[in-house]
């Protein structure tokens, strides 16, 4: 039953230094986390990769418990807090960033 599975979402940014991986996850943990899970996912973790340590990477991961509430978050929230992320880190910052979905088995 497709409407009932459970959706991985993750969020991958590179990061060009040490300074700006501090930032980063600073602002995840101060609300953006948050905010995700207030709109629709079940649980949001922050993991900063460690092999290979470069480039700096962060991986915010999140479940959503089914389809539709992914498909509501992308739909109604997610363009807001995705202009929010780019308004604190733009291109020329060098932070960039990765999204990849998939379904939990």
């Amino acid at each position: 039953m497709r409407s009932m599975t459970r959706i991985a979402y993750t969020v991958t940014a590179t990061l060009p230094d040490e300074a700006s991986a501090r930032e980063y996850i600073a602002w995840l943990r101060e609300g953006h986390v948050d905010e995700v899970v207030e709109h629709g996912a079940h649980t949001g973790m922050i993991v900063r990769l460690t092999e290979p340590a470069t480039p700096i990477r962060v991986e915010t991961r999140y479940v959503f418990s089914t389809q539709s509430l992914f498909d509501r978050y992308v739909k109604q929230f997610a363009p807001m807090l995705r202009e929010e992320g780019l308004q604190k880190f733009p291109p020329e910052s060098g932070v960039t960033f990765e999204r990849c979905v998939g379904e939990i088995e």
